[in-house]
């Protein structure tokens, strides 16, 4: 029996097939992909950032942690609105999220201020993450968008680092705000007056408070292992309750007794997982082991990086030719590969290809897998299968930051 069962080719969340065509791949990706940007800026500036707002480093990770939370919790939120009220006032809300965060981001003195503007920007940017996933349609199309994903997020590292060096930390955390360019060109050629998906039906409010309670306490289950993990298993009880008694709610029942949805979801949670924690990880084995500069290092882990996402492409657009078992089990196997070979190698070398074999298979796991998800889904339900897939992929994204933190940074 297959890993995933068989699910009809996608069609666009929201809109109609003629939007999906004329919305250029090229505007959807610089829509969504800036989020990449923001959220591994401060990788190599960590110390920086620490030092600025008067903390000790592994402090400073919740400046990452809470970035990772709130995409995490926005992306489903995003996802009900976008059903509710249409592409029109998740496009708006998003933007007026990411220019806020970025102006207290800018000026904020302490840390708590600047994790609330890191919360809002990140909010915005998972508005547009769905929005533009939304409007991808193929496997292709979606390639684009994770394969910019795994640029924007490849040379965030760098990025950072020059900009911080240049002019201010707080500088490097307003990379994401570039996504706003494409807003004007995405809102010329999607339809914003389509009817949004969920018609008339009444908001589940408490199934949304419970989602986001539970998303909270399994992002806090790597620092606070034991009570984090108690709050998940009562908000987990609290959420399978609800969904019985509401089961076409904010989160359908539907969806979570698709194999199909529940192992892609998952599987581009591991993936997620691993990257991100690498991502911080393996800076930080290169700094111990080798003589390098943090130049050195940051360019090297940004061509790593950029090599895996562009593999990643490849992969997206071949998948429908070399089918579904073929791509899972190369995903499966290179996403082994990547977090046993940082564990075991003895060679600093090999720690760059690590970063490329991550990269490589949380952007191409995250293009096909979210096809798969979201295609196993009824059409009015695909804006939602959107927004909880992702919500597992950014979970994994709060995860890694975190796990890096626990591990390496001491924290």
């Amino acid at each position: 029996m297959p890993l995933l069962d068989r699910a009809p080719s996608p069609a666009p969340a929201t809109g109609t097939a003629r939007n999906t065509r004329h919305v250029p791949a090229v505007w959807l990706a610089l829509l969504a992909t800036p989020l990449a940007a923001s959220a591994n800026s401060p990788v190599l500036i960590l110390p920086d950032m620490a030092d600025a707002v008067g903390v000790r480093t592994p402090t400073a990770t919740w400046l990452v942690t809470v970035f990772a939370w709130a995409v995490a919790v926005g992306t489903p939120l995003m996802a009900g609105l976008l059903r509710r009220r249409g592409l029109g006032a998740a496009l708006r809300l998003s933007a007026v999220l990411i220019a806020a965060g970025t102006v207290v981001v800018a000026v904020a003195p302490w840390l708590p201020l600047a994790m609330a503007g890191r919360a809002a920007q990140a909010m915005g940017g998972a508005g547009l993450v769905t929005a533009a996933m939304s409007l991808a349609g193929s496997v292709r199309r979606m390639g684009v968008i994770t394969a910019g994903f795994g640029t924007l997020g490849a040379v965030g590292p760098l990025l950072g680092s020059s900009l911080a060096g240049a002019a201010s930390w707080r500088v490097s955390l307003a990379v994401g705000a570039v996504a706003l360019l494409a807003l004007p060109a995405v809102m010329r050629r999607a339809d914003l007056s389509a009817p949004p998906a969920a018609g008339r039906t009444p908001f589940d409010g408490r199934g949304a408070v419970l989602l986001v309670l539970l998303a909270t306490a399994l992002v806090l289950v790597p620092r606070f292992p034991l009570p984090a993990a108690a709050a998940s298993a009562l908000a987990a009880a609290l959420l399978a309750l609800h969904i019985r008694s509401r089961p076409t709610g904010f989160v359908p029942v539907s969806l979570l007794r698709s194999r199909t949805f529940v192992l892609s979801t998952a599987l581009a949670c591991a993936f997620a997982t691993s990257y991100f924690t690498l991502l911080f990880t393996v800076p930080h084995l290169l700094r111990d082991r080798t003589d390098w500069s943090t130049a050195t290092i940051g360019t090297g882990q940004t061509l790593a990086l950029l090599t895996g996402s562009v593999l990643s492409m490849v992969l997206a657009a071949a998948s429908a030719r070399m089918g579904r078992p073929r791509v899972l089990t190369i995903l499966l196997a290179v996403g082994a590969l990547a977090p046993l070979t940082a564990a075991l190698t003895p060679w600093p070398s090999l720690l760059l290809p690590v970063a490329t074999l991550a990269v490589f298979t949380t952007s191409a796991g995250q293009a096909t897998l979210a096809v798969y998800a979201t295609g196993s889904a009824a059409p009015a339900q695909r804006a939602t299968a959107i927004g909880l897939f992702n919500l597992g992929y950014q979970l994994g994204g709060a995860f890694g930051p975190a796990l890096a933190a626990l591990l390496i940074l001491g924290g």
